[in-house]
């Protein structure tokens, strides 16, 4: 971009035009990702902006759009040139890396990488280009200068949905449904069976993982969400929390159709769920990745970056749950007495 400026001011040029790159895996990433001629700054972007979503890319309304409002609001803050791509299902981790790498040729020297399926990649291609700056959401095994690792308390946030079902359930019998069986996928089911028990041990939790690594698809498969959530409904669940990503979708469908309660995840999808089934979700667990990518974002152009594990939980407000509806209006006194316990350290919340 440097050249380019250069060029026209040699040229005598009196303007020059603003322009922004973007390219997703799905034609609607590039038609919503913002250009710079859009932000709020009137000079050329400063910061080159490379976003490796997860499966599902921008529009999962979860996950991944969560980390794009973060993104969304750097670039119009800032003015911030960007460049968009998402994984796909089933690919191997080899294409994570090409994914990385083509966005550090194109001159985007600043990467977010969402999702902890971006571990392996991020620290090779870390090491191999110690100049560019990367942040990984949901991972904190690598330690290089050059990283920010964006963790969430979603053990925490879970505990309080957790609270809510229990809290709301008629049947005493609730549900839990995780798109792949990982480690960081079990503290959302530890947290919400631990705030389900708090409010009542006597309570039945179902459990129910849709793929197991190195199968990713069960973030983005709707169908197996649905399939699920039916036969938790069915057994006599009558709220059901998913932290599958896109699979939330059919979880949605199914609760629907079951005449049931739904929990959402990641983002307020109350607010973003297709409107035909937003009155059937109870809350959602707020995972704040727009905070953390956006930071990361912020910190590249204050010149303050600085690699390392950032943890964003109850305390700094990076967790939470949702009130849109009013649905949890009744028990809202009950769950904030439970978070300020967490935050003060009266109660613990397991991550196994």
């Amino acid at each position: 971009m440097q050249k380019v400026i250069k060029t026209i001011i040699a040229a005598g040029a009196a303007a020059m035009m603003l322009t922004a790159c973007s390219s997703g895996a799905t034609p609607s990433a590039t038609s919503a990702a913002p250009s710079a001629s859009t932000s709020a700054s009137s000079e050329a972007p400063k910061i080159k902006v490379g976003m490796a979503y997860d499966v599902g890319g921008r529009g999962d309304q979860s996950f991944n759009d969560s980390a794009a409002a973060g993104l969304d609001k750097a670039a119009k803050e800032f003015g911030v040139d960007i460049k968009e791509s998402a994984a796909t299902n089933g690919e191997a981790a080899s294409a994570r890396e090409e994914r990385l790498n083509q966005l550090i040729d194109a001159g985007y020297t600043n990467i977010v990488a969402v999702g902890f399926a971006y571990a392996e990649s991020v620290k090779k291609v870390a090491a191999a280009n110690p100049d560019v700056k990367f942040a990984i959401v949901d991972d904190s095994s690598i330690t290089a200068d050059n990283v920010m690792n964006l963790t969430f308390a979603a053990n925490q946030g879970s505990f309080l949905v957790g609270a809510a079902a229990a809290l709301t359930s008629k049947t005493k019998h609730v549900g839990f449904v995780g798109g792949v069986e990982t480690d960081l996928i079990k503290s959302f089911e530890a947290g919400f069976d631990a705030g389900v028990k708090a409010v009542d041990p006597s309570i039945k939790i179902d459990s129910k993982y849709l793929t197991q690594p190195p199968d990713f698809s069960g973030f983005g498969d709707v169908a197996k969400g649905k399939a699920a959530a039916e036969g938790m409904y069915q057994s006599g669940a009558d709220v059901v929390y998913h932290a599958a990503g896109g699979s939330g979708g059919g979880v949605f469908t199914a609760a629907k159709a079951a005449g049931k309660w739904a929990i959402g995840v990641d983002s307020d999808q109350a607010l973003t769920a297709p409107e035909d089934v937003r009155s059937v979700i109870l809350t959602s667990m707020i995972k704040r990745v727009d905070v953390g990518v956006y930071t990361f974002i912020k910190s590249v152009h204050d010149g303050s970056f600085k690699g390392g594990t950032t943890l964003f939980d109850l305390k700094a407000d990076g967790v939470g749950y949702s009130t849109t509806g009013g649905h949890v209006d009744a028990i809202k006194d009950k769950l904030e007495a439970f978070k300020a316990d967490i935050i003060s350290g009266k109660i613990t919340v397991p991550e196994k």
